[in-house]
């Protein structure tokens, strides 16, 4: 396991690096502009603010983007390189932005070229290709969702959940069987019990919500921001972006606090990557420039996901004050974890297998 941490980067590196990239830069800009345009698939608008990058982004070099099927999952997008490695047409997608365990899986098919942007030096090798097959680019973090208006003293870590006070009051996500943003949950609140141990976190995480279900806390209920404005789940464990999406819908009612655990913070990213195939491959390296530069990395925090270069911004002053005034506090970030894909895989079996026998609540 991995602490997700700002590597330094020797300030005369930067320098140098970032003349280099501009000359770069205006060669790129340039064959991208000759291709004309850009092709993307699985971006909904209201998913980490990608109506506004990818608007930011045509405003900013002029190129058409063509959006192709905005409600895809990671495994179609995979699927459409495979069915158009011969296409130049407008099905074929130059970019992918998947979950983490399909940029190696799509690398080792054959599916993806290498690029590396020209800030990759600010990018933590746990979360990038060594090779630039595939980058993260953003991640969200397991909170607490809170209806502030019933729940008036807030849970702060783990350890809480088990409080009197939560009685019927503590839901996840999904169903940890098969979801995996609830799935994280019991494994983060090993990983709190524990002291970070990996191997036993699940385990761990399993034991400790057998307790919160025994004191009663526990609600069997796939928890949404509607049973959160109910009562029926006033606190609710939750990808950070998903609770403060929620919290702008509900638009005070009820008051919604969205806290991060002061320990097993675990974090779940996902990737971007360019297609082997790309037809306008010039455009799909601009696009990566421009999501990796500090303005398209501010554009997909102010939707709520926390770009992967997030800890340098915040050390550099570059995030407005604004979106971070809508953010938990950026500290509660910097003890970010982020699980190995094999750490993911063993956990999961662990809690898929056990959480009827040793939690006893079935999900619903």
């Amino acid at each position: 396991m991995t602490m997700f941490s700002l590597r330094a980067v020797a300030l005369a590196t930067a320098t140098l690096a970032a003349g280099a990239a501009q000359a770069q830069s205006a060669d790129l800009i340039k064959a991208a502009k000759a291709e004309g345009q850009l092709t993307t698939i699985a971006l909904p608008h209201d998913w980490c603010g990608y109506g506004a990058v990818i608007e930011g982004f045509k405003a900013k070099y002029g190129l058409k983007v063509n959006e192709l099927n905005p409600d895809a999952g990671s495994a179609d997008e995979v699927e459409a390189i495979k069915a158009n490695k011969g296409n130049k047409g407008p099905q074929a997608p130059d970019v992918i932005d998947v979950g983490l365990s399909y940029g190696p899986a799509a690398k080792a098919a054959g599916l993806l070229q290498p690029y590396k942007v020209s800030t990759w030096n600010s990018i933590d090798a746990s979360v990038k290709d060594a090779e630039g097959y595939w980058t993260g680019d953003y991640y969200g973090v397991l909170s607490f969702q809170v209806n502030s208006d019933l729940v008036k003293n807030a849970p702060h870590d783990w350890a809480d959940l088990l409080k009197p006070e939560y009685k019927n009051a503590v839901a996840l996500a999904g169903d940890p069987r098969s979801s995996n943003q609830a799935t994280q949950a019991p494994y983060a609140a090993g990983l709190s019990r524990n002291g970070g141990h990996a191997d036993t976190a699940a385990a761990e995480g399993l034991k400790f919500f057998a307790e919160v279900n025994k004191a009663g806390n526990f609600v069997p209920v796939i928890g949404k921001a509607a049973s959160l404005a109910q009562g029926t789940t006033p606190i609710i464990v939750r990808w950070d972006y998903n609770a403060l999406a929620d919290r702008d819908k509900l638009k005070g009612n009820p008051k919604v606090d969205v806290i991060v655990p002061k320990t097993g913070v675990v974090a779940g990213v996902y990737v971007q990557a360019i297609s082997a195939y790309a037809p306008h491959p010039n455009a799909a390296k601009l696009w990566m420039e421009y999501l990796y530069s500090d303005e398209g990395q501010v554009a997909w925090l102010n939707g709520y996901c926390h770009p992967v270069r997030f800890n340098d911004l915040v050390k550099r002053g570059k995030v407005p004050a604004a979106t971070l005034a809508k953010l938990p506090p950026a500290a509660a970030y910097a003890k970010a974890v982020f699980p190995t894909l094999d750490e993911q895989k063993a956990s999961k079996e662990v809690i898929a297998k056990q959480w009827d026998s040793v939690v006893g609540a079935t999900v619903k």
